[in-house]
């Protein structure tokens, strides 16, 4: 029972308990019996009146109730002229003011956040409280490679990206850094925030793909260029006193020596063959920059299929083409590109054990070319070292063949992956412009 309705019943039962108790008391005196019910009528109105002037406090309360609900803020009731309800009236106004004031700023930091996560140079990811994504921002998007309605609403349980399983990882207040193609790098920050009282997670995520792969040069540039000056300051005098030995007649008289000279010429061989193992890192090194002219992508693929064709058929390899008939015309270096597609296709017949193909495809509409080899494959643990310095899955491989590949393709300005889709299929795409 509401407030005013218990009001209204005991004011209602007091007057007529008292018209009752006066009818009994001066039933015999009529002047007095009228008086006093005269009085009762008049404190009835007294009572409704009063009853008035106190609930209508009430009623502006239950407005301003009423506007709280609503959220509306601008709402502001009009004073009465009485003293006590003018007063709630100033407070309740004065509240109203400090809640409109306290939520246009909250709108305008939030609004400020937002467009902060919105333009952000770094990705950021922010979870809600059962750890599915609940925002995304362009950045994250384009580091990932996918679409926003790919992420949100999804758990990080359920994405199979290879970012995910390193986030999944990730404890509050970690940092990792993920490489997932040999080639990007990616810098993982997990953190959280407190909202309405619970804990909630986000994910910061920045590329450092163009410093690791700087600073991974500088280092394997120093390393090289130190191992080719002490390797050529200690073969040169060396083969130099060995000719001078060979051609001495004197030495090689009779036939005694015969072994020995034998032993000369191959230490001889084995140095030249030295000198050009220091020289296949030296021109990793030494990498002029890209001298792009227009040239026909097709009639590359075909040189290189040319050159390759011995070496293919020892492995019993088929190459199969599928390109366009009409000539696709890039902008790149002719000798780069060559000796980039001699290394891929190298790799890839070497790939293949027990006779197989190789396939070339062009998709034009995609400006893409993909190198297909049935090969034995790469496994995820070789696939995140592909293309680093001196990492090779060859028993006796340099590890500078992918590497050569990585720095022509990054001068060129051009995508590229390599990674095993299914059983007997590794795809090397390039993404050409």
């Amino acid at each position: 029972m509401k407030l005013r309705t218990k009001y209204i019943l005991f004011v209602v039962i007091l007057h007529l308990l008292t018209l009752v108790l006066t009818y009994f008391i001066f039933s015999d005196n009529k002047i007095f019996f009228i008086a006093s019910e005269v009085v009762v009528i008049i404190s009835a109105i007294i009572a409704w009146q009063l009853y008035r002037q106190l609930i209508q406090p009430l009623k502006l309360l239950m407005q301003g109730v009423d506007a709280i609900k609503d959220k509306d803020f601008n709402v502001k009731l009009i004073s009465t002229g009485k003293h006590e309800v003018d007063e709630l009236i100033e407070v309740y106004n004065r509240m109203m003011d400090e809640l409109r004031k306290e939520r246009t700023m909250q709108e305008q930091q939030h609004f400020f956040l937002e467009k902060l996560i919105y333009t952000s140079p770094t990705g950021i990811i922010i979870l809600d409280y059962d750890s599915r994504i609940q925002q995304v921002n362009p950045k994250a998007l384009q580091l990932l490679s996918v679409t926003e309605e790919s992420l949100k609403g999804y758990s990080i349980y359920e994405l199979d990206h290879p970012l995910m399983q390193q986030i999944r990882e990730l404890q509050s207040g970690e940092t990792v850094v993920a490489r997932v193609d040999g080639i990007s790098s990616f810098k993982l920050q997990k953190s959280h925030f407190v909202d309405r009282g619970f804990s909630r997670h986000f994910i910061m995520i920045e590329d450092l793909t163009a410093e690791i792969l700087a600073a991974e040069k500088k280092v394997y540039g120093k390393v090289i260029r130190m191992m080719a000056h002490e390797v050529n300051n200690t073969i040169g005098p060396v083969n130099s006193i060995m000719q001078s030995a060979m051609h001495t007649d004197q030495l090689w008289e009779g036939h005694e020596f015969d072994v020995l000279k034998d032993a000369l010429q191959v230490a001889m061989d084995r140095n030249q063959n030295l000198n050009h193992f220091m020289r296949n890192f030296a021109d990793l090194v030494k990498l002029p920059p890209a001298n792009k002219q227009p040239i026909v992508l097709q009639k590359i693929i075909n040189s290189v299929a040319t050159l390759m064709s011995a070496k293919a058929r020892e492995n019993n390899v088929v190459f199969e083409m599928e390109l366009p008939a009409d000539e696709i015309r890039i902008q790149a270096d002719e000798q780069q590109l060559e000796q980039a597609f001699i290394n891929i296709v190298k790799n890839a017949v070497e790939a293949i054990e027990d006779g197989g193909t190789v396939k070339f495809t062009i998709i034009p509409a995609k400006r893409l070319l993909v190198i297909t080899d049935t090969g034995k494959g790469i496994n995820s643990a070789e696939h995140a070292n592909l293309f680093s310095p001196f990492f090779s899955t060859k028993k006796d491989g340099q590890g500078i063949g992918l590497t050569l590949v990585r720095e022509i393709l990054l001068n060129h300005g051009f995508e590229f992956s390599l990674k095993t889709v299914a059983d007997k299929q590794t795809e090397f795409r390039i993404q050409y412009s």
